[in-house]
């Protein structure tokens, strides 16, 4: 008995599918709802660093790198000292990479000494992803050895590994001058 019951709901279930399918068929709009991709959420890792941890550099140029496992601000970076440790001379604004995950920061060091930064010492304005959420707060210490000074831009950038259109510095856009022509 149970076998003749089930037998209009398979009918009933094969006219509904055989109709839905012949819906999909004469080429109606289906509606889909709207999908809403939000950035990460959780906060961005250092995933490297150049120089790395306890790396011992030469003096002079430096290029200080630092990579995240996302996508980054480009306008959010925050960077000090790290305590106990010699403070570098860097340009203040690093660049961010085509990557959107590398920071790169022109700085200057001297021999024989320990130097240390600290990134997103304070997180609020820190390095972030683009979902506005800080970075974990990381600090790096290396040395620095008394062997010949690395002097110009390219030889840092060969040490960091970086490619010619990866300069840790750009140029500015030229000033547009307003008021008077030279008439």
């Amino acid at each position: 008995m149970s076998s003749r019951r089930s037998v209009p709901v398979l009918i009933a279930l094969a006219v509904l599918s055989a109709s839905a399918a012949h819906a999909q068929v004469k080429g109606e709009p289906n509606e889909v709802s709207p999908v809403l991709i939000l950035p990460p959420t959780l906060p961005p890792n250092v995933t490297a660093t150049y120089p790395a941890q306890d790396q011992t550099v030469a003096p002079g140029v430096l290029i200080l790198k630092v990579s995240f496992d996302q996508q980054m601000s480009a306008g959010a970076w925050n960077y000090a000292p790290s305590p106990g440790a010699e403070p570098m001379d860097c340009v203040k604004v690093p660049r961010l990479l085509p990557d959107q995950k590398t920071f790169v920061l022109l700085c200057r060091v001297l021999s024989n000494k320990t130097y240390g930064v600290t990134f997103n010492a304070a997180r609020d304005g820190g390095f972030a992803n683009l979902g506005d959420n800080p970075a974990h707060t990381t600090a790096l210490t290396f040395k620095v050895d008394a062997e010949y000074p690395i002097t110009t831009v390219r030889q840092a950038m060969e040490k960091a590994k970086l490619l010619p259109d990866q300069m840790p510095v750009q140029d500015a856009p030229m000033a547009v001058a307003s008021g008077a022509s030279g008439r």
